[in-house]
């Protein structure tokens, strides 16, 4: 049961009071920046997240400013799309069961659970005012680095950051493919509770993330088919396409 810290209170709230209830994923942001992408990733990480539960989702786009830009971004970067949410009154909806406003640091303060997001600044696609360019850039690659710290904390895309998830991915992806070549095997069980304890702990990524490299430096004990299905598994929510890879030549 996925429990998310909100941040007026400081106290886990679940994300999905409702089984099976409609949740809406309301994200706060305007100007294209790394600020508000790392926003938007995280609105993106609840939406597969509750989705993996079972849970319909709602994901609505708030802002003023860049919008277009905002949203052309969340496609490069592997998101679910956002339906325009300018025009929602505040008792506007479908009926949810949930609304969960995604905001970052210097953003609105609405009524309901607030999943509050540090600062990110840095490098992004294309650049923007005040940010650095990065011209060519793996969107996985920027998704990776975000990822991995923890959500709460500021992150800066500087070129270390960049080039330590770089190597990650293309290592792990490698991975994937060479482990693609032997009999697939289910996810054990053990692995799948402690990725799934993991995200539905308040969204923890860099856990999610050590759960893999705890997979990638396991012994022979652990197959290599139950390898690839456990990081396709994860896939699912982290967006990182690992297996793009597959049938690649060795």
């Amino acid at each position: 049961m996925l429990r998310i810290i909100d941040a007026r209170t400081g106290e886990p709230v679940v994300a999905a009071p409702v089984r099976r209830g409609l949740t809406r994923v309301e994200v706060h942001a305007s100007g294209y920046g790394p600020g508000s992408l790392r926003v938007l990733l995280v609105a993106d990480l609840l939406f597969r997240a509750l989705e993996l539960g079972g849970t319909p989702v709602w994901a609505v786009l708030t802002g003023e400013r860049e919008q277009a830009e905002l949203r052309a971004a969340a496609t490069a970067l592997g998101m679910h799309p956002f339906e325009d949410g300018r025009d929602l009154g505040s008792g506007a909806g479908l009926g949810e069961a949930q609304i969960l406003h995604v905001v970052g640091e210097d953003g609105p303060a609405p009524d309901g659970v607030r999943v509050a997001v540090a600062p990110a600044r840095g490098a992004v696609p294309g650049g923007a005012p005040g940010a650095d360019a990065v011209p060519a850039v793996d969107p996985a690659v920027l998704r990776l680095a975000l990822l991995a710290t923890p959500r709460t904390e500021p992150v800066r895309l500087d070129a270390a950051v960049l080039g330590e998830a770089h190597d990650t991915l293309a290592r792990w992806r490698r991975a994937v493919a060479d482990w693609a070549r032997s009999p697939s095997r289910p996810v054990p069980e053990e692995l799948r509770g402690r990725l799934r304890a993991a995200w539905e702990d308040d969204l923890d990524m860099p856990a999610v993330l050590g759960v893999l490299r705890s997979v990638a430096d396991a012994g022979p004990e652990l197959p290599d088919g139950a390898r690839f299905e456990t990081y396709a598994y994860a896939d699912r929510l982290l967006g990182l396409e690992l297996t793009r890879d597959l049938g690649a030549p060795a």
